[in-house]
This record gives C-alpha cells, structure tokens and sequence, in this order.
C-alpha cells in the first residue's frame, strides 16, 4: 500500500486503556454476550501482529506505512441534514451516522412496517432482536489476511445498521444508508448487517463520505491532515429463495485509510448480486467472502475503481461453494491514472460435494497511464471432478484507434479517456436492475474525473 505521511501523535489509537474507555461507556442494558465479544476481539487484536511482507495474503501490497497510531475514536459532531450529495444521488437514507453515532433517521414507509420490515441501529438491536444479531453479526470468521483488522472492528464498534426483511416480503424501493466521517484523525467503524429471509425482497445501498474535505496528498499546494481510519464490515444473509441487492460507493476523503470487510451466505435457490464501487481513500483493502451454501444459491459479486494519483486499491475475494448445483461470477474492473496501483487477489474453492459447480472470475484493468500499476492474482482450488470454473485476468490500455476517432471530432484527450472509461465500465453497471441505481453511480464516478 502506498506510503502514509508520518502522524506526530505520540498516543497509540487502540490501547487497552481506549478499549476499556469503550467499553464503559457501552450501555448499561447491553447484553453480557456483547461485551464478552468485545473482550475476546480486543484479546485476539492485541495478540495478532500487523501483517508483513512474508504474509501471502498481503502480496504486493505495500506495507510501509501501514500504522494504527495517531487516531481517535469518532464521536459525533452537529448534524448537518442534506450537506452531502448522497440525498440527491441515492434518494433519502433510511439512517445516516456521522463518526460513529446515528445522526439522522427516516420513519419507514407504514405498509412495510406492518409487513415487518425493519431498519433499525445495531445498538437497538441489542435489546429489540438480540438472537437474529448475535446468530449474525460478524458470523464468519475471516480468511483473506486481515484477521487483526476484523477484530478490531468487532471490539470499538460503537453503531451501525441492522435490517431484517421478513419472509415473502418484497422491498420496492432501495434502503439507503449512510456513514460519514470527520475530523483529523478520526476512527470510524461502519457496518451493515441483512438478514432476508425465505423469498424476500431488496436492495441495500450503503454510502460512504467524509462530511468535511480535507486536503489532499496528491496536491503539492494543500497541506495534509492526519490521515482518518474507517474500519467497515457488513454480513449479508440471503435465506431460501430471497433476492438481495447490495451496493456499497466509497468515497472517503482522499487523507483516509481503509479497510472494508463483506461477508455474504447465500442459501438455496437464493440470489445476492453486490456491486461495490471505490473511489476515495489514499489506501483502501476491501475483503470480499461469499459462501454458497444449498443447492440453487447464486452470488454475483462485481466492483469498479477509479484509481488516480498515489492511490492504492487492495481487493481480495474468496468464493466458497460449499453445496452441488451452485454459481458465482464475479467481476471487478479497474480504471487506472497517474501512479496509481490496484491489486486483485481472487480465489474459487469448490469442495468435495459441490459438483455441478458454475463459477466464474475475471479482473479487467484499464492502464490510463505508463506509470500506473495492476497486479492481479486470480485462483482455483477445486476438490469435485463435475464442474466448470473458469478465471482470468487482463490488462490493457485504450485503443489509440478510438482515442483518435473521438479526438478527431474535437473531443480533449482527457474527454475521450473520461467516455471511453464509462464505456469500459457499463458492463458492469448494466448488470444492476435499477436504472435509477445506474444512473446514480454513474454520476458519482463523474465526481472523479471532474477533479
């Protein structure tokens, strides 16, 4: 990953004193198993160390300044209703949290409530539905390399998203959420869980912004700030026969460290299709685990980046099909600039009993420049004789033929790149069903290339 600037703080982030410092301040009628959850993720941080460059599941990322010191737990500022774009892009959300805390809240729709539909906060949660979320919140253990991460996710989250659509229910319109982040040096710690049950319905968009715009390294004239830490994860529960929809846009401030963690079960003759788009952060890894557990399941698992500057894009996905008669195709393309780097590392694991296993993989990289770098990792580890994966990578650069047609029509080189981009990118926007959701991402990726 590309080097941080160093931080002058002289106070480690995540001490046994700020752990306990989080702890007491949990509320008092939070459940005895929550709090030993905690215990035991802080238990196994402290224990794990930070990732080197022998570690296999690190390769090629840069690991020179990857530090966890020098950040504070966010606490929520004043809230600003509307101040960032999300409204008009993604519609209202259904809940928006600011550093941490929920800021804002929009009623659910009467028809679906008495359905029984529910969006609600993790911290509600605790009291309200304790089984469904102590059964899935951060059920899966992790297996892409960034187990010390995952554990310090689960020890100083503070709130986040809980939705559950009950069984037959069909959501009409996507449920909107948001987790924004502000202040130098601020930790965050998003997170989403779903839980859809047999034959439900829905689409999940989360979004996420930093509320103040903080200077970037790229720009020699601006003056950096301490870099921000946002530590996000979601779990994603797909019952039999239930369709989910999960779109996630990234768009931290360009001062800000990532991690981000999706974990996906896809039951029998159900179908999750997750798009996750990066745009922001300097440094940015995003861990994707799906498991395909009954007969019928499905999982479609797609990402676009625009990756410019100095900017670092680590994705590591795993597909685990773990029963016959299961599918996965997963595609994630990469658009890069300037020196920017992007790192694919996929794997297909198909177990003894899961023949007649369809399972697909591409990574697809667009080089906008000489200086750019895509390294790109794809696997199979396949354990059943009737099957068919196929996997592969590739990257190229934009066919000078149709950069001089367009240029020839008076278009600027940097217009031409910009439409030849998109063009490049609708593959994967057109596999989403809403038109609404293309036209939204479509319009956040033209933020980018704005800049």
């Amino acid at each position: 990953m590309t080097t941080l600037p160093e931080t002058k703080s002289p106070i480690g982030s995540f001490t046994a004193a700020a752990f306990a410092t989080h702890l007491a301040a949990q509320p008092s009628s939070a459940p005895t198993w929550w709090l030993d959850r905690k215990r035991a993720a802080y238990e196994s941080f402290a224990a794990i160390p930070l990732p080197t460059r022998t570690n296999e599941s690190w390769r090629f990322s840069t690991l020179a300044g990857l530090t966890l010191d020098g950040f504070e737990v966010g606490t929520a500022g004043p809230s600003r209703p509307g101040s960032d774009a999300t409204t008009s892009l993604f519609g209202l959300p259904a809940l928006a949290f600011a550093n941490n805390t929920l800021a804002s809240r929009t009623a659910l729709p009467a028809d679906l409530a008495a359905k029984g539909v529910i969006v609600t906060t993790l911290s509600a949660a605790l009291n309200s539905h304790p089984d469904l979320l102590k059964a899935h919140f951060m059920a899966q253990p992790q297996k892409l390399g960034s187990e010390k991460f995952a554990a310090l996710h689960t020890a100083f989250i503070g709130d986040g998203a809980f939705i559950y659509i009950p069984r037959g229910v069909e959501v009409p319109a996507p449920i909107v959420i948001t987790h924004s982040a502000s202040g130098a040096g601020t930790a965050v710690f998003p997170h989403t869980l779903v839980i859809a049950e047999e034959n439900a319905k829905v689409t999940i968009v989360d979004h996420f912004v930093s509320a103040d715009s903080a200077s970037t390294p790229d720009n020699p004239n601006s003056k950096l700030q301490t870099p921000k830490f946002a530590l996000g994860a979601n779990d994603l529960y797909a019952a039999h026969g239930s369709a989910l929809t999960y779109v996630a846009a990234q768009n931290w401030s360009r001062d800000t460290l990532s991690f981000q963690f999706n974990s996906t079960v896809v039951r029998r003759d159900a179908c999750v299709q997750s798009l996750n788009l990066h745009l922001g952060a300097r440094q940015a890894r995003h861990e994707s685990l799906s498991q395909l557990q009954a007969p019928g399941a499905f999982s479609e698992m797609l990402a676009l980046t625009v990756a410019e500057g100095a900017q670092e894009f680590d994705q590591r996905t795993l597909q685990i099909h773990q029963a016959p008669n299961t599918k996965s195709d997963l595609l994630y393309k990469n658009a890069l600039r300037d020196t920017a780097k992007t790192i694919f590392s996929g794997l297909i694991v198909v177990d003894p009993d899961a023949q007649k296993t369809d399972a697909y993989q591409s990574n697809r990289n667009l080089m906008l420049s000489d200086d750019a770098e895509a390294c790109s990792l794809p696997g199979l580890e396949i354990q059943a004789n009737d099957v068919r994966c196929t996997h592969g990578a590739t990257s190229s650069r934009i066919d000078p033929e149709q950069e001089f047609y367009l240029q020839s029509r008076g278009i600027a080189k940097a217009d031409a790149d910009e439409l030849l981009t998109f063009g490049f990118f609708e593959e994967v926007l057109a596999r989403l069903a809403s038109e609404p959701l293309h036209d939204a991402l479509h319009e956040l990726i033209k933020t980018k290339f704005k800049k």
